[in-house]
């Protein structure tokens, strides 16, 4: 098998996944209502209950799932061979992750646009909660961690990265005005957007930043990070639709761009797949592939900081109820 074959039968799959099993479930289980009022507009402050084009939140929920787990879970699953890892990716991603994600958001827009946690105090019970925030907690806790320190790795490494990188925050900023306050269609602003920061990409190639080898006993890494997380309390302070909204929306239209490119590529080269289908010469103390499959590719299928994020902020941003199986 090839992968542009692989690739087509992905596609497909996925597509008939969201055409007839989300509508089930949009339909069915969570009966969605376009006529609901969403805690977007019963709570609406313009800080973080905004009421957002489902393209925007689209953009926004994507960036904000779609990290560098997506990319490395499989890419150690294959391990085990690369068809229980595609097995797994693709109907984990239509049954699992269309189910459990779909539904942290539709149960927070029905509540309040409260957490998971949240909800777990008055669904389960306060001893519940209680544990369920202490793990999430921890949850965070390290996934800021190895965030901050991925990135800043990537800066240090790659001073070419620093411009193109940050100047997807003065894009945001002026994105977010264009489109929110001065109420510019979506269009040109989004497509004016994505161009500056291709156009970026050639600037830090010319200019890299690096930053000094050593600033009050700090090495580039320590500096970076601390740069990293004065840039996230800035940004968790400021109304969402400034900058984080319209930051995760146009690096989604990024990322969109880029799985077409990857696509069309993979379409014109149709290269075989080298890995084995089924991989029987495990290196010694290899674990077995159940149940740690599900544990290796998670973010990949399925993920419970999904939850944490369909919950935390894109209940808080729903328009209609009905746009939530598009989101």
């Amino acid at each position: 098998m090839t992968a542009s074959q692989l690739a087509t039968a992905g596609i497909i799959l996925l597509y008939l996944g969201y055409r007839f099993y989300s509508k089930f479930l949009a339909d069915r289980i969570y009966q969605l209502d376009a006529e609901f009022k969403t805690p977007a507009h019963t709570m609406r402050d313009d800080t973080d209950y905004v009421p957002t084009p489902k393209i925007i939140l689209w953009g926004h929920h994507f960036t904000a799932v779609a990290g560098a787990a997506p990319i490395i879970g499989p890419s150690i699953a294959i391990i085990w061979g690369w068809v229980p890892a595609a097995i797994w990716v693709i109907f984990g991603t239509i049954f699992f992750a269309g189910a459990h994600d779909f539904g942290a958001v539709w149960a927070s827009t029905r509540n309040r646009a409260r957490s998971i946690g949240a909800l777990t105090g008055e669904i389960v019970g306060a001893r519940a909660r209680t544990l369920f925030m202490i793990v999430i907690f921890l949850l965070l806790l390290m996934v800021n961690a190895v965030f901050a320190v991925s990135i800043a790795q990537a800066l240090q490494a790659t001073p070419s990265s620093v411009i193109p990188v940050w100047a997807a925050t003065i894009v945001a900023i002026g994105l977010g005005q264009l489109i929110f306050r001065m109420k510019v269609p979506i269009l040109w602003p989004t497509i004016i957007g994505t161009v500056i920061l291709y156009l970026v990409i050639p600037l830090g190639e010319l200019a890299p930043i690096e930053l000094p080898q050593t600033l009050v006993g700090l090495t580039p890494g320590a500096q970076w990070i601390l740069i990293l997380f004065a840039y996230a309390s800035i940004a968790s302070l400021l109304p969402i639709w400034v900058l984080l909204q319209p930051r995760a929306y146009i690096n989604g239209i990024q990322l969109f761009v880029g799985l077409i490119l990857v696509y069309a590529t993979v379409f014109i080269a149709a290269p075989p797949i080298v890995a084995p289908a089924f991989n029987m010469a495990l290196p010694a103390n290899t674990p077995d592939l159940l149940p740690l499959l599900f544990v290796t590719v998670g973010c990949g299928a399925v993920s419970g900081f999904h939850g944490l994020v369909g919950s935390g902020t894109t209940s808080k941003q729903i328009n209609l109820e009905t746009d939530e199986r598009f989101v």
